[in-house]
């Protein structure tokens, strides 16, 4: 439904992006994984038109978004990182307004954002400013919805929101994945990579993996040991001292990624007679993030290398 062909973007000489390519299947949830300024949202704005790109060439349902961009508009749904909609407009204002603009009454596509705009129905007159921010949320997922799209696109649209509406909002994102939706969702935050078929990681313009959630864990060739301290900061610098390995501090735990077994018990008794008392070692599981940070730092030892 979705591709992507050796895409480049700069600005003012900085690429943004650099040969960038991956598909996107029809009816797949597929997440755009990356911190800001990763490169997320310049490749969604070339895909809904709204950004050229310098090179390559990207393709919505076999349309060229630069030759066909009409098409594209037609038939894509976009919702940008910001709220973009009419504040001094009511709730019902804005739906209505994004419906005339797509020549489409609300009634012929409510059924696919009826579990969605259900939650708004009460506040239907309030002005879209005056919404908290879940609800803006949601009011923004209608409207990119009324018209049907054959591709939903979402730029990082749980960003600011409180855990439970994040929850709520992949919740009806698998619901609309359920009804033929292609969804394209980017975000910041690692743990939601997990709830996507398949994940791009992308950092500083550059595609790291494409994979499903389960395929990256399994490739992580690694150890990952977590410890346990309150004493964070010195344990770090302990196990610079010890190991020429990967460590970051992961909430209240470090993550130690190590290219060997290692003894926990071990591990313990050497940090301990380092000064760091209150310490446990245990081996892991690792996660998306275990992940993206291992492949991350080495990218940047292999540019650094070149």
């Amino acid at each position: 439904m979705v591709r992507y062909e050796n895409i480049g973007k700069s600005y003012e000489g900085y690429p943004a992006v650099s040969h960038i390519s991956f598909e996107v299947g029809e009816g797949e949830l597929f997440g755009l994984i990356g911190p800001d300024g990763a490169g997320k949202s310049t490749l969604f704005r070339i895909l809904t038109t709204v950004l050229l790109p310098d090179e390559g060439h990207c393709f919505f349902d076999g349309h060229d978004v630069v030759k066909d961009y009409k098409y594209v508009r037609r038939n894509v749904g976009y919702m940008p990182g910001r709220f973009s909609l009419y504040q001094d407009l009511s709730v019902i204002e804005n739906l209505e307004f994004f419906a005339t603009i797509f020549q489409t009454p609300i009634e012929e596509n409510y059924d696919l954002i009826k579990d969605v705009y259900k939650q708004l129905k009460p506040f239907e007159d309030r002005r879209a400013g005056a919404l908290s921010g879940g609800m803006k949320q949601k009011l923004a997922l209608s409207c990119a919805l009324i018209h049907r799209p054959k591709v939903l696109v979402l730029d990082e649209p749980t960003f600011g929101v409180d855990a439970v509406s994040r929850k709520e909002f992949w919740d009806m994102l698998k619901n609309l994945k359920s009804k033929g939706v292609t969804i394209l969702v980017s975000t910041p935050y690692m743990d939601e990579a997990s709830l996507c078929d398949r994940v791009a990681l992308i950092q500083n313009g550059q595609i790291l993996m494409v994979d499903t959630p389960e395929g990256i864990i399994r490739r992580f060739d690694k150890r990952m040991y977590a410890i346990q301290t309150q004493r964070i900061y010195q344990a770090l610098n302990a196990l610079q001292e010890m190991y020429d390995w990967q460590a970051y501090s992961f909430g209240q735990e470090i993550h130690l990624y190590a290219p060997e077994t290692i003894d926990p018990s071990s591990l313990t008794d050497r940090l301990k007679a380092m000064g760091i008392e209150d310490v446990s070692v245990s081996l892991g599981e690792p996660e998306i993030e275990d992940c993206f940070m291992d492949l991350m730092v080495s990218s940047n030892i292999a540019e650094n290398a070149e």
